[in-house]
Protein backbone atom coordinates (compact mmCIF):
# COMPACT_ATOMS: atom_id res chain seq x y z
CA UNK A 1 0.00 0.00 0.00
CA UNK A 2 0.98 3.58 -0.36
CA UNK A 3 1.16 5.81 2.69
CA UNK A 4 0.38 9.33 2.42
CA UNK A 5 2.80 11.62 2.78
CA UNK A 6 3.14 13.57 6.28
CA UNK A 7 3.79 16.60 4.08
CA UNK A 8 0.26 15.86 1.57
CA UNK A 9 -2.39 16.07 4.24
CA UNK A 10 -5.28 18.74 2.75
CA UNK A 11 -7.81 20.17 4.87
CA UNK A 12 -10.69 17.44 3.63
CA UNK A 13 -8.70 15.00 5.68
CA UNK A 14 -8.45 17.11 8.96
CA UNK A 15 -12.42 18.60 8.39
CA UNK A 16 -13.65 14.77 7.65
CA UNK A 17 -12.09 14.06 11.33
CA UNK A 18 -14.47 16.31 12.92
CA UNK A 19 -17.98 15.32 12.37
CA UNK A 20 -19.24 17.01 15.51
CA UNK A 21 -17.61 20.59 14.30
CA UNK A 22 -19.06 19.87 11.12
CA UNK A 23 -22.91 19.07 12.18
CA UNK A 24 -22.60 22.47 14.59
CA UNK A 25 -21.73 24.33 11.77
CA UNK A 26 -24.25 23.02 9.62
CA UNK A 27 -26.89 23.44 12.39
CA UNK A 28 -25.69 26.90 13.32
CA UNK A 29 -25.83 28.11 9.67
CA UNK A 30 -29.57 26.45 9.84
CA UNK A 31 -30.67 28.33 12.41
CA UNK A 32 -29.17 31.56 11.23
CA UNK A 33 -31.31 31.26 8.09
CA UNK A 34 -34.50 30.67 9.69
CA UNK A 35 -34.10 33.37 12.32
CA UNK A 36 -33.10 35.78 9.34
CA UNK A 37 -35.92 34.66 7.22
CA UNK A 38 -37.77 35.23 10.28
CA UNK A 39 -36.79 38.72 11.22
CA UNK A 40 -37.14 39.43 7.67
CA UNK A 41 -40.85 38.28 6.90
CA UNK A 42 -41.22 40.15 10.64
CA UNK A 43 -39.70 43.23 9.31
CA UNK A 44 -41.83 43.25 6.15
CA UNK A 45 -44.76 42.38 7.67
CA UNK A 46 -46.09 39.84 4.70
CA UNK A 47 -45.83 36.50 4.65
CA UNK A 48 -46.24 34.54 0.94
CA UNK A 49 -48.68 32.47 2.61
CA UNK A 50 -51.21 35.42 3.00
CA UNK A 51 -50.00 37.12 -0.40
CA UNK A 52 -51.21 33.85 -1.98
CA UNK A 53 -54.49 33.56 -0.08
CA UNK A 54 -54.74 37.38 -0.84
CA UNK A 55 -54.45 36.56 -4.46
CA UNK A 56 -56.82 33.85 -4.41
CA UNK A 57 -59.85 35.78 -2.70
CA UNK A 58 -59.03 39.24 -5.12
CA UNK A 59 -59.41 36.27 -7.96
CA UNK A 60 -62.18 35.04 -7.00
CA UNK A 61 -63.89 38.48 -6.80
CA UNK A 62 -62.80 39.34 -9.93
CA UNK A 63 -64.37 35.95 -11.33
CA UNK A 64 -67.88 36.76 -9.10
CA UNK A 65 -67.81 39.94 -10.58
CA UNK A 66 -67.20 38.72 -13.92
CA UNK A 67 -69.78 36.20 -13.57
CA UNK A 68 -72.84 38.80 -12.31
CA UNK A 69 -71.75 40.95 -15.43
CA UNK A 70 -72.02 38.14 -17.45
CA UNK A 71 -75.57 37.59 -16.32
CA UNK A 72 -76.18 41.11 -16.28
CA UNK A 73 -75.61 41.17 -19.97
CA UNK A 74 -77.41 37.83 -20.84
CA UNK A 75 -80.46 39.42 -18.94
CA UNK A 76 -79.99 42.82 -21.09
CA UNK A 77 -79.89 40.22 -24.39
CA UNK A 78 -82.82 38.56 -23.47
CA UNK A 79 -84.99 42.13 -22.68
CA UNK A 80 -83.62 43.29 -26.11
CA UNK A 81 -84.07 40.02 -27.82
CA UNK A 82 -88.02 39.72 -26.47
CA UNK A 83 -88.07 42.93 -27.18
CA UNK A 84 -87.28 42.60 -31.09
CA UNK A 85 -89.66 39.53 -31.04
CA UNK A 86 -92.47 41.94 -30.21
CA UNK A 87 -91.73 44.79 -32.88
CA UNK A 88 -91.70 41.90 -34.93
CA UNK A 89 -94.77 40.21 -34.20
CA UNK A 90 -96.58 43.89 -33.95
CA UNK A 91 -95.00 44.27 -37.99
CA UNK A 92 -96.43 40.46 -38.65
CA UNK A 93 -100.26 42.22 -37.42
CA UNK A 94 -100.08 45.24 -39.60
CA UNK A 95 -98.72 43.31 -42.77
CA UNK A 96 -101.77 41.55 -42.19
CA UNK A 97 -103.79 43.95 -41.61
CA UNK A 98 -102.34 45.73 -45.00
CA UNK A 99 -102.79 42.65 -46.95
CA UNK A 100 -106.63 42.52 -45.61
CA UNK A 101 -107.07 45.92 -46.37
CA UNK A 102 -105.17 45.63 -50.15
CA UNK A 103 -107.41 42.28 -50.95
CA UNK A 104 -110.85 44.45 -49.95
CA UNK A 105 -109.55 47.20 -52.35
CA UNK A 106 -109.09 44.89 -54.98
CA UNK A 107 -112.68 43.20 -54.81
CA UNK A 108 -114.25 46.90 -54.44
CA UNK A 109 -112.11 47.83 -57.83
CA UNK A 110 -113.30 45.00 -59.14
CA UNK A 111 -117.07 45.47 -58.28
CA UNK A 112 -116.63 49.01 -59.68
CA UNK A 113 -115.05 48.15 -63.15
CA UNK A 114 -118.08 45.50 -63.26
CA UNK A 115 -120.53 48.41 -62.51
CA UNK A 116 -118.80 50.58 -64.84
CA UNK A 117 -118.62 47.77 -67.42
CA UNK A 118 -122.25 47.48 -67.20
CA UNK A 119 -123.17 51.44 -67.37
CA UNK A 120 -121.50 51.98 -70.09
CA UNK A 121 -123.18 48.73 -71.82
CA UNK A 122 -126.21 50.68 -71.04
CA UNK A 123 -124.82 53.91 -72.33
CA UNK A 124 -124.08 51.71 -75.82
CA UNK A 125 -127.70 50.57 -75.59
CA UNK A 126 -129.15 53.94 -74.87
CA UNK A 127 -127.25 55.40 -78.03
CA UNK A 128 -128.08 52.88 -80.25
CA UNK A 129 -132.01 53.07 -79.28
CA UNK A 130 -131.83 56.84 -80.11
CA UNK A 131 -129.74 56.48 -83.51
CA UNK A 132 -132.70 54.06 -84.08
CA UNK A 133 -135.65 56.18 -82.73
CA UNK A 134 -134.39 59.34 -85.08
CA UNK A 135 -133.83 57.02 -88.12
CA UNK A 136 -137.30 55.44 -87.59
CA UNK A 137 -139.31 58.92 -86.98
CA UNK A 138 -140.83 59.90 -90.21
CA UNK A 139 -139.24 63.48 -91.55
CA UNK A 140 -140.92 66.79 -89.67
CA UNK A 141 -139.70 70.32 -89.56
CA UNK A 142 -136.07 69.70 -88.31
CA UNK A 143 -136.12 72.45 -85.93
CA UNK A 144 -138.79 71.61 -83.35
CA UNK A 145 -138.60 67.42 -83.48
CA UNK A 146 -134.69 67.92 -82.77
CA UNK A 147 -134.81 70.16 -79.88
CA UNK A 148 -137.94 68.25 -77.90
CA UNK A 149 -135.97 64.60 -79.07
CA UNK A 150 -132.77 65.85 -77.43
CA UNK A 151 -134.34 67.50 -74.75
CA UNK A 152 -136.50 63.94 -74.06
CA UNK A 153 -133.02 61.94 -74.52
CA UNK A 154 -131.24 63.95 -73.25
CA UNK A 155 -133.03 63.83 -69.83
CA UNK A 156 -133.66 59.77 -70.34
CA UNK A 157 -130.18 58.92 -69.95
CA UNK A 158 -129.41 61.14 -67.12
CA UNK A 159 -132.01 60.14 -65.27
CA UNK A 160 -131.18 56.12 -66.37
CA UNK A 161 -127.65 56.84 -65.58
CA UNK A 162 -127.83 58.09 -61.92
CA UNK A 163 -130.64 55.35 -61.19
CA UNK A 164 -128.14 53.11 -61.70
CA UNK A 165 -125.26 54.67 -60.17
CA UNK A 166 -127.82 54.62 -57.25
CA UNK A 167 -128.70 51.03 -57.49
CA UNK A 168 -125.14 49.77 -58.10
CA UNK A 169 -124.16 51.56 -55.06
CA UNK A 170 -127.19 50.32 -53.05
CA UNK A 171 -126.15 46.59 -54.13
CA UNK A 172 -122.19 46.92 -53.51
Amino acid sequence: MIEPAPGNTSALARISGQPIAIGAVALVIVVLGIGSITLWRAYTGTAPETDRVVAVRQLQARTAQASEQLVEKTKGLEATQQESIDQLQVVQDQLLTVRRLLAAQQADTRKLSEQVGTLTESIDGLRQSFASAQAAEPAAPPSTRKRSVRKSSAAKPRASKSAKLKRGRSNG
